[in-house]
């Protein structure tokens, strides 16, 4: 109940302040010429530069274009790191609703969705997020760590495939491709 008092608490809070203190201020910030070009850089590159073009990616997904959003979505992630699955979930909420146009508001709260067992909340927020950038490789794969957990593996597998497209050299992706082809042949791991 505690926990539960703190989320809305924090939830707003928030609310009140970002929409007294921030209304009008520029949405989504992402450069989207710069991530087409990105994106094409990443399905072509080697090991080493696919994870400095990852990074590259991340980072250009992350800005909001305001100052206040971005100090919300550090601190869902902050709280995420350290286990409080619940706040991060309020900050993240806030963030969602303030900006519903910030592709990464979506991300990151499917993040903690699935941290705390919510796999159809998280869907949810994956699907809002592959609706605005549908080759967000991270969404992707975290779409197929759902389907694997339910039992879903022919499509977590072609999700994967999918990712597979957009970034081949994505750190354990033929490792978790090879795993899940021996569980559709039946091959006990």
């Amino acid at each position: 109940m505690k926990a539960l008092r703190q989320f809305l608490k924090c939830a707003v809070t928030y609310q009140a302040l970002f929409w007294l203190l921030f209304a009008g201020q520029p949405g989504f910030a992402a450069d989207q010429a710069r991530l087409d070009t990105l994106f094409a850089e990443l399905s072509e590159a080697d090991p080493y530069g696919a994870g400095q073009i990852e990074q590259e990616i991340a980072m250009e997904l992350s800005r909001s274009g305001s100052d206040a959003m971005d100090l919300l979505l550090e601190r869902g992630r902050a709280a995420m790191e350290v286990g409080d699955i619940q706040g991060a979930i309020g900050h993240l909420t806030a963030l969602v609703d303030h900006a519903p146009e910030f592709t990464e508001g979506y991300n990151a709260r499917a993040t903690a969705y699935f941290m705390a067992g919510l796999y159809g909340p998280a869907i949810a927020d994956i699907g809002q997020v592959l609706e605005r950038e549908p080759r967000h490789f991270g969404a992707l794969s975290g779409l197929a760590l759902i389907l694997e957990e339910i039992g879903d593996n022919p499509r977590a597998m072609e999700v994967l495939l999918q990712v597979q497209k957009i970034h081949p050299q994505m750190q354990g992706l033929s490792d978790r491709i090879a795993r899940l082809e021996l569980v559709l042949q039946g091959t006990a791991l």
